[in-house]
């Protein structure tokens, strides 16, 4: 079997070139399509991204104009090359992902405070149990980043990759794919995004808090507690409708702010 291989190899060497890239661009792509945002919505059917990936394999092979590597070498480090491009799409994927989480950790913020923990569904994405306010700022941070034009960065980032990391590379060089300061930047921003989306509705039920406090100690039969369970709820939905323009305004700030790392 290998000396056939070997020898359709040499009776057609563009296509056994075209065929080995194709299958390093493939795996790369799933892994991106595993990872990236908006891509990686369980909404959309597995033949549709299965699809998808293909299209994407047949343009992005063709541009590439692959050259003839060494057979033997080729065959004998292909598992690598599958893993390694796999990882590689996974690692753009994830970092793009990073943007969006900042959006859900504020909106996991919000929900908590207004007291609407026990208000959950389940998020076939992430396979998990998420609140209502953070599926419903997951979808508005969705059509924002695609408003922005998202799609086109990523598959701009995608593309990048090709160049930092060719398709027969055998060591994945992370130094250049990852900026690792950039990395702990972002992922430090995860929490100071939630925290500047959640304040106006942190702050206010802070407010409510502290005048409901008051009421307890000087009207000791009121029953606070309980009281509190009425007005968070509502109070809380009050603020937000009132501040929603401004905070379609920071995200749409803070999206463009990492327009360039695509």
């Amino acid at each position: 079997m290998d000396g056939f291989y070997v020898e359709l190899a040499k009776i057609f060497p563009d296509v056994n070139a075209y065929l080995l890239s194709g299958i390093y661009v493939f795996c790369r792509i799933l892994g991106f399509f595993r990872m990236a945002p908006i891509f990686n919505r369980k909404e959309i059917p597995g033949l549709v991204k299965l699809a998808l990936a293909l299209m994407f394999t047949f343009i992005l092979t063709a541009f590439l104009s692959p050259k003839i590597p060494d057979i033997l070498a080729a065959k004998e480090s292909m598992l690598l090359g599958i893993v390694l491009n796999f990882v590689v799409g996974a690692i753009i994927g994830y970092i793009a992902q990073l943007i969006l989480l900042a959006i859900d950790a504020g909106a996991d913020m919000i929900n908590m405070q207004m007291g609407l923990s026990s208000a959950m569904v389940l998020d076939p994405t992430t396979s998990s149990q998420v609140s209502i306010l953070t599926k419903l700022f997951s979808l508005l941070g969705i059509l924002i980043f695609i408003e922005l034009g998202g799609i086109y960065w990523l598959v701009q980032a995608l593309l990048r990759s090709f160049e930092i990391f060719p398709l027969y590379s055998e060591s994945l060089p992370l130094s250049d794919l990852i900026n690792m300061n950039y990395l702990v930047k972002m992922t430090s921003n995860v929490l100071y995004m939630g925290l500047q989306i959640a304040s106006p509705v942190l702050l206010a039920t802070l407010g409510q808090d502290i005048i409901l406090g008051v009421i307890s100690k000087t009207a000791p039969q009121v029953n606070v507690f309980q009281l509190s369970f009425l007005f968070k709820p509502v109070f809380g939905a009050a603020i937000l409708v009132w501040i929603m323009p401004m905070l379609l305004s920071v995200i749409n700030d803070y999206f463009l702010t990492y327009k360039n790392i695509f």
